[in-house]
Parts: structure tokens; C-alpha cells; sequence
């Protein structure tokens, strides 16, 4: 269902009324307050492929809880009715990784498998969040090659110097000052959960249940701590670590261990006899696999490649990224392996993958950076970062220092807007986090910290897989049908499991 496709990477809340008041919170199981609670109207969006009777509407939201009568914003929001109402248990709310990632279209791709995982017993809904898909965009005004996914990135030099990367981060972080506005200062994952919370009292639901992916599971752990009566049946799948002194910093760093955990099963894949097949067999041994990506990396940088794409040569951190893009499906193994071919072969000109081949677009750009570096202050002087990059050059040389180098959050003005959630065990027993074992994008390290902040509100279901997205995904039979068990009819593991089949 994934295609080769780009990532992106890249509050503790008031607990009292008069402090609500001055961050614009509210205290914890608090409904967002706007004034009123705005309609949907609905009307039919039903694509082909997609869930039969799917709906869509704008949800109306304030730019700024704290002046709920001020500019509002239009979020999409999509919704497919339960198909068994006599059975109907409530509504499922579908929270996208990202930050960039779009509800809606989760639900469209999604949708059906969901219906029949669970029995039709949900109603089934899911938002752009604010600066996404059909939703109010935000915009920093940045020039295409500010725009590419390896600068946003950050990748170093080939000789590891960060010195460019300074410069341009300085630049970015100081255009979107200038151009964003307060829209773009907006972009948070506290004033997304508040906007879930609205979303629920449109819905005229007490309660949501959730299935939060990647990101999604850092605004649903923050949505569970904010407003735990709201919640019903709560699954956090593939969990990055909800450290509030880092948050999405920590989870970009994590991503060094995460493709080192991740890139074994690729070798074992490359170097398989069933290869030879389909011309991607990249060695005959495991264990040569990644000299050959590293070398052939380094040669890169000396010598960028010609590509298809007039004007975008292939580089070693092109390369790389495009290893990162491979890395959460099985199925994007071949796309990165026939890479690999064209660039060894002084006869083909390699075919970058889309978001390689071309800037993002400015509003992809804004939201994916304007999130992360709302939310929290990221830490180190530049003379730091360029150590932290010599370091991980040398103990991940597959990342070569990317996830833990100078970014424009580092100069970015006015964060974080209020301070990040520190995520604990109060509240209801009512949690289930499901984890891959070999997950690239938010590694088994970072999602046990997620497990010991939760305690006793969740159970874990550990999955012996690599990829990233475990249920009705990536996962197997033994964790699908955990969480559609708990999703069904209400009960967990009674203690964290491994599941192995």
C-alpha cells in the first residue's frame, strides 16, 4: 500500500484555569473553548478504491484559541458511516503521522480495510490538520532549492562540514519569520489536538476512539493527556519517544539507530537468490550489502551522477535519503535496489524517486518544519551539532550525520509557542501501544520511552518485523489481531506481548 515515497520529519499543558487562560490550554478533560461548537455540513466524497459513502466537510476553527472570535481556519474532515448501526459502538478517529501527513487521505486509502477489521462497528473519521491537504495552508515563501528534501534535512557535506547547512537554516528559519505570520505560528501539535477536540463536540460524541500512526501517536498520547474522558479505545501505533525537552528533535536523532535497526532485513532482501530474477540482486552475501551502499555512496559525492531529472544529479546524501525513503515498507525495497543498479552502471542514468526529483511544494515545506519547530526549543549551539555530526558520521555512517545536524528549527523565532506535554500514567487504563521491532522512522528505543511515560493507562504488543506502520500494514497476524480485539470488543493483552507470527 506504501509507495517509495518521501518522509518528513520533521504540551506540559496548564492544569489549572488561570493558566489555561494565559497559554490559551485548557485544563485537563476540558472541551476546547471557541465560543461555539461550528456544523458540518456533509457531502459525498467517495473516490474510487476508497471506503463506499465516504463523506467530506470543512470544520471552522479558531487560528488562536485564546481569541476564539478571531480569524478562524478551514480544516477538512472526512467521515464513513458504520454499515452495521445496530451494532454501532462509536466513532474512530484516524490521527496521520507526518507532521504533514492528511487524515482524509488516510481514511480514503484506509478505510475499507478498517471497516472490515472492525466489523463496520465505527463510525470512521479523520482531519487534515491545519496547514494540510484540503486545510487552510501556511506558507513560507522559500526559494525551490530551500524547498529540497535533502536540505530540509540538513545533510552534511561529503566531508561532513555543516557549514552550508548553518547558512541556509539561518535563511529559512528568517524567511518564514518574515512570511508565515500567525498562521504559520500556529502550526502545533497542542492546537491540533484542541482542534481534534473540536471535531469531537461537531461530531456530537463524548468519546473518540483513535488509531494514531507514527506521528499521529504523539498527538494522541498529548489528546490522552489533555483530555482523558474523551477518550474510549486508544491504539498508538509505531511510537517515537514524548521526551517534552526534545520531542521532535529526539525523534530525528532516533532515526540514526532506526535505519541501523531497519537495514539488515534490506541486505537479507538485496542479497536473496530470488533477485537474480528480477536483476536487483545488489551481493551475493548479506554482509556486503552495506560497504556497497556506503561506497557507492562516497563515490557519489566525489562523482554526482547524471540522472533523468535534467539539472538533479544523483549525490551520495541523495542516495541515502532515498536508502531512508526505502526503509518503512518491504515494498520500496526494489525501488532503492534498482537505484543502486543505475548508479553503478556507467551505461544508465538513474531515476531519482519523486520527492527526490524537485522541490516540495511551499506549504509542504511551512507545515513540515513549522510543527516541529513550534513546539519545542531545539537545543545545541553550531559548534555542538558539528560535533554530534562527526560522532554519528562514525557510529551510523548509513544516516552520515543528517539526524542530529543544525536544522532551521535551531534559529527559529518565538518557540516554542507553549511548552510541550510531558505525557505520564494518569488516566484511564484504556491505551494500546503496537511497536515493530525494526522500525526506521521511530525505533523500538524510542517507543519503550513511550511505554514507561504511559504505565499502567496502556499494554504494549511488540511485533517482529521491520517497517514503519504496524497494524493492517507492515504487522502480522498475532498483532492485527491484538489491536483488532481490543478495538472490537474492548479487551488487551493482560500484560505487554511479543508477537512473532
Amino acid at each position: 500500500m506504501r509507495s517509495y515515497r518521501k518522509t518528513a520529519a520533521f504540551v506540559a499543558l496548564s492544569t489549572t484555569v488561570t493558566a489555561a487562560v494565559l497559554t490559551g490550554a485548557a485544563p485537563p478533560g476540558a472541551a476546547a473553548s471557541t465560543g461555539s461548537v461550528p456544523a458540518l455540513s456533509w457531502r459525498s466524497c467517495a473516490q474510487e478504491g476508497g471506503p463506499a459513502g465516504q463523506e467530506c466537510a470543512e470544520l471552522a476553527v479558531p487560528q488562536d484559541y485564546r481569541a476564539p472570535d478571531g480569524p478562524r481556519l478551514s480544516l477538512a474532515v472526512t467521515r464513513v458511516r458504520s454499515d452495521r448501526p445496530d451494532e454501532r459502538r462509536g466513532t474512530l478517529l484516524v490521527i496521520a503521522g507526518g507532521p504533514g501527513g492528511s487524515g482524509v487521505r488516510q481514511v480514503t486509502q484506509t478505510g475499507r480495510a478498517l471497516q472490515r477489521a472492525t466489523g463496520g462497528r465505527y463510525d470512521i473519521v479523520g482531519l487534515d490538520p491545519r496547514g494540510v491537504g484540503g486545510s487552510t495552508k501556511a506558507a513560507c515563501g522559500l526559494g525551490p532549492e530551500d524547498r529540497e528534501l535533502v536540505n530540509i534535512r540538513s545533510w552534511p557535506g561529503p566531508d561532513g562540514s555543516v557549514t552550508e547547512n548553518v547558512t541556509r537554516a539561518r535563511r529559512v528559519a528568517e524567511t518564514c519569520a518574515r512570511n508565515g505570520g500567525a498562521l504559520l505560528r500556529s502550526l502545533t501539535t497542542a492546537n491540533e489536538v484542541r482542534d481534534i477536540d473540536l471535531f469531537r463536540q461537531a461530531l456530537g460524541e463524548e468519546k473518540l476512539s483513535a488509531w494514531g500512526r507514527s506521528y499521529g501517536t504523539y498527538v494522541g498520547a498529548v489528546y490522552a493527556q489533555k483530555y482523558p474522558r474523551h477518550t474510549d479505545r486508544w491504539v498508538l501505533d509505531s511510537n517515537g519517544d514524548p521526551d517534552p525537552a526534545r520531542v521532535a528533535q529526539g525523534w530525528l536523532a532516533n532515526m540514526s539507530v532506526g535505519v541501523d535497526d531497519r537495514f539488515p532485513d534490506f541486505a537479507r532482501w538485496a542479497s536473496a537468490p530470488a533477485r537474480d530474477a528480477e536483476g536487483l540482486r545488489l551481493a551475493q552475501r548479506e554482509q556486503d550489502v552495506r560497504p556497497l551502499v556506503l561506497a557507492l555512496a562516497a563515490r557519489l559525492d566525489r562523482e554526482p551522477k547524471e540522472t533523468t531529472t535534467p539539472g538533479v544529479p544523483l549525490t551520495g546524501s541523495r542516495l541515502l535519503q532515498a536508502l531512508q525513503m526505502a526503509m518503512p515498507s518491504d515494498g520500496s525495497f526494489a525501488g532503492f535496489a534498482a537505484l543502486v543498479r543505475a548508479a553503478g552502471d556507467a551505461t544508465a542514468k538513474p531515476v531519482l524517486p519523486g520527492a527526490l526529483s524537485g522541490p516540495l511544494p511551499d506549504a509542504d515545506a511551512a507545515v513540515a518544519m513549522g510543527v516541529v519547530c513550534n513546539d519545542v526549543r531545539w537545543r545545541g549551539t553550531v559548534a555542538a551539532h558539528r560535533r554530534a555530526v562527526a560522532a554519528d558520521r562514525v557510529a551510523h555512517p548509513l544516516t552520515a550525520g543528517a539526524p542530529v545536524n543544525v536544522t532551521a528549527c535551531s534559529f527559529w523565532k518565538d518557540a516554542p509557542a507553549e511548552e510541550p506535554a510531558r505525557i505520564t500514567g494518569e488516566g484511564p487504563s484504556n491505551i494500546l501501544l503496537i511497536q515493530g521491532l525494526r522500525d526506521p522512522e521511530t525505533p523500538y528505543s524510542g517507543a519503550l520511552r513511550m511505554r514507561a511515560a504511559l504505565g499502567e493507562r496502556a499494554r504494549m504488543v511488540t511485533v517482529d518485523q521491520g517497517g514503519h506502520g504496524m497494524y493492517l500494514d507492515n504487522g502480522n497476524a498475532c498483532g492485527d489481531r491484538a489491536v483488532t480485539a481490543f478495538l472490537t470488543t474492548g479487551q488487551r493483552p493482560e500484560r505487554d506481548i511479543l508477537c512473532t507470527d
